[in-house]
């Protein structure tokens, strides 16, 4: 299972992209229609699925396909993706002002989680499964890290985060809660 992180400044450039892929066991929720279904034609609905919408398998990565990232997409579809949730990001800052908006937009198998600082950098990230409680605490750790980057006099909210000792903190933060 694998989780995207970006870190966006106040006018949508990115400051930073982490894609962490966790070891922890997707929760699924058995869903009331499968149950009734014998097993042979729900794994064959899945494959077909699968491959009507271009997701491959491990097992079938060529040479000549761009590099994947998880569950199929590959980065420049993650990244659209991203950026495509933020029309709903800023529609969930004007109805309510919450900080953390959990479930903000879904395509497909992603939800896209969002996190708004007071100075209205937004930190996105996209997950397969639900997490409430490891993402709110996750946003937390990547805001308190992100509020000490900037407090940095060399550091400007428009430039890329590239730090190793940031890099490090929030892969350590990932692994902890997601």
């Amino acid at each position: 299972m694998s989780h995207h992180l970006f870190l966006l400044s106040p006018s949508d450039t990115p400051l930073y992209a982490l894609t962490h892929h966790s070891s922890k066991p997707k929760q699924t929720v058995p869903s009331p229609l499968a149950a009734n279904l014998p097993a042979w034609s729900t794994t064959g609905f899945s494959h077909r699925l699968a491959a009507l919408s271009g997701a491959s398998s491990a097992t079938q990565q060529s040479t000549t396909e761009p590099t994947k990232v998880g569950a199929g997409q590959d980065r420049d579809v993650i990244h659209l993706i991203a950026n495509a949730s933020l029309d709903a990001v800023e529609d969930g800052m004007q109805k309510d002002g919450a900080m953390y908006m959990k479930g903000v937009d879904k395509f497909n198998e992603w939800t896209i989680s969002a996190f708004v600082t007071p100075g209205n950098t937004k930190l996105l990230l996209l997950h397969e499964a639900k997490n409430d409680d490891g993402i709110r605490n996750f946003f937390m750790d990547v805001w308190e890290l992100y509020v000490k980057t900037a407090a940095n006099p060399f550091h400007s909210a428009y430039t890329p985060i590239g730090s190793p000792v940031f890099d490090a903190r929030v892969r350590a933060s990932a692994k902890r809660y997601l």
